[in-house]
């Protein structure tokens, strides 16, 4: 358990509201079944588990209420975390491929708007989390202040909630990909699992340090605007990695953490086969981002009710 998120029933329960609802405020999510008393003893033998038990009932009620929440009142719903990618992908295609000219280099068997396709829907998925996760502490700082729990969970249903969108966004991604005369390999079977585990630890580090630093520097959320745009030029997104003529560059773009991830994506779907070595990369990026941002946030999060 790490400081600010004591154990014991003696701990002030949440703030409840009208029909005994408890809202993060400027979260929009209702958390009344989520936020009841942490298990009596669980920093005691036997407690672990319960406690263990208890916070991942509270990870997929978070997620599950988030899911609900997001697209309330919309009329296309889901649709909305399949449309956004496909209309920046004719944007730039129309852009940088009929415009200007870009093509595929010789030797490369699709499409210029099927890469931008298979780039923008993983970044979609890392963008929006990073981007929410944010805000995510200060708009649930009322739930901080009262209620007992890792705070690590917030972040984490949000992640967890943009990977339910991405894996809605896959088979639409196989319609792209039938349309060009491309097909899922076997590959596939162990290679969409093993991308997805390195972007969810890559996500969930960075998720992690947002979070937490934006409560003691607010200016923050507007840096991390700015970061992620520049992040995305920087990503083979809108152009393949194999597209640089000098290895010296590929070196270079490499040191960018999402560089190896998303060229794991774009060999999977583009090519149906598994770069082992892309995704060993990225997953020693995301185990190590992960082991620094946990430092980073266990020793904030003992202030963490104090400045919401």
């Amino acid at each position: 358990m790490g400081r600010g998120a004591g154990v014991g029933a003696d701990r002030p329960g949440p703030a409840k509201g009208a029909g005994g609802e408890v809202a993060a405020s400027g979260g929009g999510v209702l958390l009344a079944p989520l936020c009841r008393a942490y298990p009596p003893g669980a920093a005691k033998g036997g407690g672990v588990v319960r406690g263990l038990r208890y916070h991942l009932d509270l990870v997929y009620e978070l997620t599950k209420k988030e899911l609900k929440v997001r697209y309330k009142n919309s009329a296309l719903g889901y649709l909305w975390s399949v449309l956004n990618p496909l209309a920046m992908a004719g944007v730039f295609y129309v852009g940088l491929g009929l415009i200007i000219g870009v093509k595929v280099p010789r030797g490369q068997d699709y499409p210029f708007w099927l890469l931008l396709i298979c780039g923008l829907f993983p970044w979609q998925w890392f963008s929006n989390s990073v981007n929410a996760c944010t805000n995510v502490y200060i708009g649930n700082a009322n739930l901080i202040r009262k209620v007992a729990f890792r705070r690590e969970v917030l972040p984490l249903a949000t992640v967890l909630n943009d990977l339910v969108h991405f894996a809605v966004s896959i088979p639409v991604i196989v319609l792209f990909l039938l349309l060009a005369r491309h097909r899922p390999t076997p590959a596939w079977l162990y290679g969409l699992p093993l991308l997805v585990l390195a972007q969810f630890v890559m996500t969930y580090s960075v998720s992690l340090v947002t979070g937490a630093l934006n409560l003691f520097f607010r200016d923050l959320a507007n840096l991390v605007q700015i970061f992620l745009q520049m992040l995305f030029y920087m990503t083979p997104i809108i152009y393949s990695l194999q597209w640089a003529r000098i290895s010296a560059y590929r070196r270079w773009l490499l040191i960018n953490p999402l560089a190896s991830l998303i060229s794991g994506w774009q060999r999977l779907f583009l090519e149906g086969r598994f770069a082992l070595g892309m995704w060993q990369l990225a997953m020693a990026y995301g185990v190590a981002m992960l082991v620094v941002g946990m430092l980073i946030h266990r020793k904030l999060e003992g202030k963490f009710a104090e400045v919401t």
